[in-house]
């Protein structure tokens, strides 16, 4: 067994393909082959591992917290004393006068430069008399500490002269002279005391104050300062900031302008005043800027001021070449303002010719009202913004005047307008083109309205009417034709909407015939030149373009700042900017600002409420019959609403708003001529003659009565 016995043996490196095996012979041991364990890896250095750790640690964010913190405070302590020793040299030198100068010259403001150079020589006469003061001071100081001194001498003699008549004791002589010694050692002991300590802790206090200078202003680059800082949420607006901004603008005659004033472009800014919820400041630009460089860049200027885009507004004042900027607090326009006073005061009325209606506030937060009286209104912006509920808010503050109607047409038809059904004298709501044939024929009563008005007699007074067509997009852009192949919608001379539209603009407002419009998503097709240019009071929300920013408002306003278009879509619903002259607009500013009050449906309910029952009954006319045969008793009945009894003079107005064609020629004579017979003839009251509502509805039943038998006769 011996000759066959194989001995083991590891075999350390297999070949990669070892050759076949044949099969061993009975009996015989074949090699057995060890698979070798895998190379142990080498121990990482202690080195690599210490810097390993190293790099862990020095990305920690506890680490770059604290070395942030330690790197802040030691810049605190550098930039203070910079600060600390300009304001010194300042004090000490005319150089805050040589950069004054310097920087209303390049202002190109050479009257003011005159100035600081004046102000300057008068700080360096000031300056050579001190210092010619110092080379006599030694002297004088001399003098005056002898004649001190020996007026002081003779002073305590003279008391201790007193006190030794008074206790008859001549050693009292002396004893104010040795009281004042002593307090002298005592002084000096004090002195003696306290000087090691002050010696010792005057470095540190005099470090302390240069770190507090430096932490109040900041004085540290912006990686080192902390995270709230470098954000800058809430940052108050300094000129060291505005300035900044205006100089990291990317407009270079600005920046080089900026770098060669003297106080880097401190003289620049006017006084930085606050203003509602923000602060606001007149910017004069140097000579070779232009201000709608600067409009231009809102965006960047915002995100130079660390505010977002909305949150800047640049508009351009009466000065020349100044631009105003206001500049809210941090998110302080997405804050809600209050309720409307329509709202919150159950006692407020309206008056048309003197009053103004509560739309909101401006962006300085003072209330912004708008006044009425003989103006067309024209509110327009993207859809789902608030149209609706500035235009409606007018309107109801409006209705608490009795006097004045309200012919309402709404081609949206979703109910926004329901609370005036009992308040207004005609109301159609409805999408579709019948609708916007039943509102061209509104119009177009209110234009022969209007032509009645301005037939009448010189001096003669009439109620306002206010005409409302809300979404009047949808009646411009109607193809419906008439009998006549006239097209209801369109801007052709033969358009009948755009017709009846611009003829109210050119003449309703004399005889207050008035047509408050509301938009969305203007266009020259939707919304004709023509008739945006004829109304007084133009307002738009959000839009989305520049170009229909001057549709909308008009290229005066939107040169002189106004911006819908930069209004963000949803985040600024019911923000409004307004040009009117019915609103308070800042001097020499194109357009003002508003975020309206929003009214809800049920608030608006209420309010219309209020309104109806200061009249004595509106019936409101929903569909516009024509070319039927009208029944005049009947509709005599139906004008009166609620009313038990009406003057005969407000059941012919009345009677005019159900059918101006049938109605408006009417007299006092033809009324009394249809009740004549009736058992509801006019009869007088208090010296005026009325109608009674209770007479009208038995004359009614006994025709009816009458009418049933005859039928079954």
């Amino acid at each position: 067994m011996g000759d066959n016995v194989v001995p083991l043996r590891k075999n350390p490196d297999p070949p990669p393909n070892p050759p076949a095996v044949p099969p061993a012979e009975p009996g015989t041991v074949t090699h057995l082959t060890v698979v070798p364990d895998p190379a142990p890896q080498p121990p990482v250095p202690l080195w690599v591992r210490s810097g390993q750790a190293v790099k862990r640690l020095a990305r920690d964010e506890r680490t770059v917290t604290a070395a942030r913190a330690v790197a802040r405070h030691g810049l605190y302590v550098a930039g203070g004393a910079r600060i600390v020793a300009r304001r010194t040299w300042d004090g000490r030198t005319a150089a805050r006068y040589e950069r004054m100068l310097r920087a209303a010259e390049a202002a190109g403001n050479y009257e003011v430069a005159a100035e600081w150079e004046e102000r300057g020589q008068r700080f360096r006469e000031a300056r050579h008399r001190r210092r010619m003061d110092l080379l006599h001071s030694p002297v004088d100081a001399a003098k005056g500490a002898l004649v001190g001194t020996g007026m002081g001498i003779g002073t305590l003699v003279a008391l201790g002269v007193v006190l030794a008549i008074a206790s008859k004791d001549p050693t009292k002589i002396i004893t104010p002279i040795m009281a004042v010694v002593e307090f002298i050692q005592l002084v000096i002991t004090i002195v003696t005391i306290v000087w090691g300590p002050l010696v010792t802790l005057g470095p540190f206090l005099a470090l302390l104050a240069l770190w507090a200078v430096g932490r109040h202003q900041q004085a540290a680059p912006q990686w080192a300062l902390p995270a709230s800082a470098r954000t800058g949420e809430g940052e108050i607006i300094t000129p060291s900031i505005v300035v900044k901004a205006l100089r990291d603008l990317g407009v270079a005659p600005l920046r080089n302008a900026i770098k060669e004033m003297g106080d880097a472009g401190a003289s620049m800014l006017g006084p930085i005043r606050i203003a509602g919820c923000g602060v606001e400041v007149d910017v004069t630009l140097p000579s070779g800027v232009a201000t709608n460089e600067v409009q231009k860049r809102r965006r960047k200027l915002a995100e130079n001021l660390t505010r977002h885009e909305h949150e800047v507004f640049i508009t351009i004042p009466q000065a020349a070449r100044t631009v105003r900027l206001w500049i809210a607090d941090s998110g302080a326009l997405d804050e809600p303002i209050g309720p409307s006073p329509l709202v919150t005061d159950e006692s407020l009325t309206a008056n048309y010719e003197s009053g103004k209606a509560p739309w909101g506030q401006d962006l300085r937060g003072d209330a912004a009202a708008l006044s009425l009286y003989q103006r067309h209104v024209l509110v327009t912006g993207l859809s789902n913004q608030g149209k609706t509920a500035a235009l409606r808010a007018l309107a109801l503050w409006l209705a608490l005047d009795r006097s004045v109607q309200f012919w309402v047409g709404d081609l949206k038809g979703a109910g926004d307008w329901n609370m005036f059904d009992g308040l207004a004298t005609r109301l159609i709501q409805g999408p579709t083109d019948d609708h916007v044939i039943q509102v061209t024929e509104m119009a177009e009563d209110a234009v022969e309205e209007m032509n009645r008005r301005l037939q009448q007699p010189p001096g003669t007074e009439f109620p306002p009417l206010i005409v409302i067509v809300d979404e009047a997009q949808v009646a411009f852009m109607c193809p419906v034709k008439d009998k006549e192949k006239r097209p209801y919608g369109g801007q052709a001379a033969t358009s009948r909407y755009f017709m009846a539209a611009r003829k109210i603009h050119n003449q309703g407002r004399a005889v207050n015939v008035l047509l408050w419009q509301g938009t969305q998503d203007p266009t020259d097709q939707n919304l004709p030149k023509l008739v945006r240019e004829g109304a007084h009071t133009r307002a738009s929300l959000a839009l989305g373009t520049d170009t229909q920013a001057r549709m909308a408002l008009g290229d005066k306003a939107v040169d002189g700042g106004a911006a819908p278009h930069l209004l963000r879509p949803g985040l600024d619903k019911g923000t409004l900017v307004v040009a009117s002259d019915g609103i308070e607009i800042p001097k020499g500013q194109s357009s003002v600002t508003v975020r309206t009050h929003y009214i809800t449906t049920e608030d608006a309910q209420v309010i219309a409420d209020r309104a109806k029952a200061l009249r004595d009954g509106v019936t409101t006319v929903h569909v516009i019959d024509r070319g039927e045969e009208r029944d005049p008793l009947a509709d005599i009945a139906a004008v009166f609403g609620q009313a038990q009894r009406l003057y005969t003079q407000d059941v012919l107005k009345r009677l005019s708003a159900l059918d101006t064609t049938a109605y408006g020629q009417w007299t006092p004579g033809d009324l009394r001529r249809v009740l004549e017979g009736t058992g509801a003839e006019p009869y007088k009251s208090d010296g005026r003659m009325v109608v009674a509502r209770e007479r009208l509805a038995r004359a009614l039943a006994n025709r009816n009565d009458e009418g049933s038998a005859s039928a079954d006769g």
